[in-house]
């Protein structure tokens, strides 16, 4: 069996799956729990919500006939659809899970992970995947980017 490449592990669920198990660790170690029910239900919502703009981008994406994988160039500029509410909405849906995460956990502290599971993203797949559109689409990469918000 081969050993597959850093490059080939690294990828955004592995991460997202990295915070996620950082969000559980903090539920167990430091049992705060203010939410309660209510969080369990907002928390379970926001995961759901999540996974469907996930699935929606991936969906348009697939339409589109380019990659959702990152580091790949893209064969097409997709802008519809959820693409014109965030120009990352499958990034936005793994924060939306990751904060589900830490509500339905009960696990206020575990909040504090979203801005920094968002600047990581950013910093190790968006500004790639966006250097990557930009020299690929050029003038309508501007517009669109002119247009649309990173997150939200």
């Amino acid at each position: 069996m081969k050993v597959k490449s850093m490059r080939e592990i690294d990828i955004p669920p592995l991460w997202l799956a990295i915070f996620l198990a950082l969000a559980w660790a903090l539920a167990l170690m430091i049992p705060w729990h203010p939410f309660g029910v209510v969080g369990q239900g907002l928390g379970g919502a926001v995961v759901l919500a999540g996974l469907g703009l996930m699935g929606l981008a991936l969906a348009q994406m697939l339409l589109g006939r380019t990659t959702f994988i990152p580091r790949r160039d893209p064969s097409a500029l997709v802008t519809g659809g959820v693409f014109r509410l965030s120009r990352n909405p499958i990034y936005l849906g793994d924060a939306m899970v990751l904060t589900g995460a830490a509500l339905w956990l009960d696990a206020p502290l575990a909040l504090l992970l979203v801005p920094l599971f968002m600047a990581f993203i950013a910093r190790r797949y968006i500004r790639d995947e966006e250097a990557r559109l930009e020299a690929q689409f050029g003038a309508a990469y501007h517009e669109w980017a002119a247009r649309v918000r990173r997150w939200l």
